[in-house]
């Protein structure tokens, strides 16, 4: 795995401005707009590769707060040498040019390849997000079924869009945005590889899948939701077909199969071989990957204080809680899982290769809207097959590596420790009144509780959407600056005024800004490097000795792994650290709070998650105390 991609896959873009359909009951337009979705990715641009010289200055600039002065002397040497007229770093920056020349997009594929495919840790907790909904009011088996029943309508709703290429275009600062995720979200699943995973997407096939996948108590079954004559199942039907599918799996036990894609993927790359040896197997499993997504629905889970229901909630959404629960009621392989509770926790989980944040936001956004002006008893249900329950057969192999899928799974699930946090005293207002960008003050406010906590800077992750260009993923904002490092430094140091303090905290949010406005661009330099390594590597040369330095290794080695997910929905994002000694910070800027996820591991002594929670809330409330108490010029 490359330093560059140190589990960046939990990313998630910056919000971009949604346009939202108007009807989200009403049947979505059925009429199929020819081309549109082609028409509208050519005229998209090309993802640019920025100049090598600027390059090189700005990752200088970026290491100054994260590396010794003699680390950084001895890395400006090394770029001096990269740089050279006829040298190495040319000739690899007209390489990537070339290729950027012949390609839709010169990093696209070779990101999906390292950052996912190619990553050997298992998906869950390393990789794969979950996301928390609000607490939904039921609590049995029956407020299940009916929320669940919703909730695929809602799901077929959103796909009726995307089949019909009448998806709103999303727009970023009037530029259109790349709308390719959205049509990689449904209908795909991972497949484990000895020693490469791949991505396939069954919509595309000549016989797009008619079904989901419904798992109850740890077995799998297909459901069509679509009749003969093409048409949806109603909400009422879905309802009848998922009372069938509970009641034929409440009375009976079932090896949980679903546990073994928590495994580091060479294992499961192993076990999967000796899964599909069986033709039942292999036929069970192809319907689990064909299938449209995967609806989870869990048994009750361990009651717990409403302070704590969150984190809880999300470590279900994140794992599953380990074999003991719900972590082999799930194929963590599949591109989207639903999870519904019997206690009202709701939310998902998505494998992460196909797609950032924001399509599977934009679609459960439109789904938890949908929910909530639907009701069920409108039509008649009439008689509709069983649904079909997918059989394995289990060998003393398979039941070998269950067995150690759980006990590897268990070890995962106690280390994590998740804390979520809902900020309740100020949310993007405050930082709007001050004139500020509510993204950049919550960073500034996280390097503010990250040095309170360690007194030093780290290397700082957040991602930055690329999905102005083609087929654009990410890129990264390196949000602890030179600028936010001054900031840190200066706040609790009695002797220097507050007025000097707003105004290096004013420079460190116009940094961010400026950081993230240069990353959505093309023009940041993480993926560009990659980029540099990769066509080394392309091109049979040996690694350039600037990405074997000390300081690359420190500036991608990522204590804090951020991402801002916003959403219409009070919900919260979740994903693990990328680091063992790191933490990953998930947030929802809402208008009057905000939600966090904090989240680190146990085993590592010198990381909290709710002490860094607890931090950053102070740190929140310390910059507004700094800015409502100090006079300040006009801006």
């Amino acid at each position: 795995m490359w330093g560059i991609c140190s589990r960046t896959a939990v990313a998630m873009p910056k919000p971009c401005g949604l346009l939202k359909p108007r009807h989200l009951v009403k049947p979505v337009s059925a009429t199929r707009v020819a081309g549109r979705y082609q028409s509208h990715q050519k005229g998209l641009p090309s993802l640019p590769v920025p100049p090598l010289q600027q390059t090189c200055e700005r990752y200088l600039t970026a290491l100054e707060p994260i590396v010794e002065p003699e680390e950084l002397n001895n890395t400006r040497k090394l770029l001096e040498e990269f740089q050279e007229a006829g040298g190495l770093g040319e000739k690899l920056q007209r390489g990537l040019e070339k290729r950027a020349g012949k390609t839709e997009n010169w990093l696209s594929a070779w990101w999906v390849q390292v950052a996912y495919l190619e990553y050997r840790l298992p998906v869950v907790v390393h990789s794969s997000p979950g996301l928390v909904l609000p607490r939904m009011n039921f609590t049995n088996k029956q407020g299940q079924i009916r929320f669940a029943a919703k909730l695929i309508a809602g799901v077929l709703d959103f796909k009726t869009m995307i089949d019909n290429e009448t998806l709103p275009v999303e727009y970023l600062g009037g530029k259109p945005l790349c709308m390719n995720q959205y049509y990689e979200v449904l209908s795909s699943c991972r497949i484990p590889g000895l020693k490469r995973d791949s991505v396939v997407n069954h919509a595309k096939s000549s016989r797009p899948p008619k079904h989901i996948t419904v798992v109850h108590n740890h077995q799998f079954f297909i459901l069509d939701i679509y009749n003969s004559d093409g048409t949806p199942l109603t909400p009422d039907q879905l309802h009848v077909q998922l009372e069938k599918i509970c009641r034929a799996s409440s009375e009976t036990s079932s090896e949980p199969v679903g546990i073994l894609t928590t495994q580091h993927r060479d294992s499961w790359g192993k076990a999967y071989q000796n899964l599909i040896k069986d033709k039942t197997n292999k036929d069970s499993v192809s319907a689990i990957q064909r299938s449209i997504f995967t609806l989870c629905l869990d048994g009750a889970t361990p009651q717990v204080s409403d302070d704590s229901y969150r984190s809880c909630a999300a470590v279900q959404m994140l794992h599953g809680g380990g074999s003991r629960w719900n972590s082999g009621n799930r194929w963590f392989d599949k591109t989207l899982q639903f999870i519904i509770g019997e206690d009202g926790t709701c939310g998902a989980n998505y494998e992460h290769a196909p797609a950032e944040g924001p399509p599977i936001v934009a679609l459960i956004d439109h789904v938890v809207e949908f929910t909530r002006k639907l009701e069920l008893g409108q039509s008649t249900t009439g008689s509709l097959p069983s649904p079909q329950k997918l059989r394995f057969n289990i060998t003393a192999e398979i039941k070998k590596d269950i067995e150690e899928a759980k006990h590897s799974m268990n070890i995962l699930a106690d280390d994590l420790n998740m804390r979520v946090e809902v900020f309740g005293h100020f949310g993007k207002n405050v930082p709007k009144a001050h004139k500020m960008s509510p993204d950049a003050f919550i960073q500034v406010a996280l390097q503010l509780a990250y040095y309170r906590m360690y007194h030093h800077c780290c290397a700082t992750y957040e991602s930055a959407s690329l999905r102005m260009f083609r087929l654009g993923r990410t890129d990264t904002i390196r949000s602890a600056s030179s600028a936010s490092a001054s900031f840190v430094k200066a706040f609790d140091d009695p002797s220097k005024q507050n007025t000097d303090k707003v105004s290096l905290l004013e420079k460190a949010v116009k940094a961010h800004r400026t950081y993230t406005n240069m990353a959505i661009s093309g023009q940041a330099i993480d993926r560009h490097l990659l980029g540099l390594k990769m066509q080394a590597m392309e091109e049979k040369l040996s690694v350039p000795d600037v990405f074997k330095d000390a300081a690359y290794a420190k500036a991608l080695h990522y204590k804090l792994s951020t991402s801002q997910v916003p959403s219409k929905t009070d919900c919260v994002m979740c994903f693990g650290p990328v680091v063992p000694n790191g933490y990953g910070v998930c947030y929802n800027p809402m208008d009057d709070h905000i939600n966090f996820a904090v989240s680190s591991f146990n085993t590592c002594k010198e990381t909290n998650a709710a002490h860094l929670a607890q931090a950053v809330e102070e740190a929140l409330l310390d910059m507004r105390t700094l800015l409502e108490q100090t006079p300040r010029a006009k801006l």
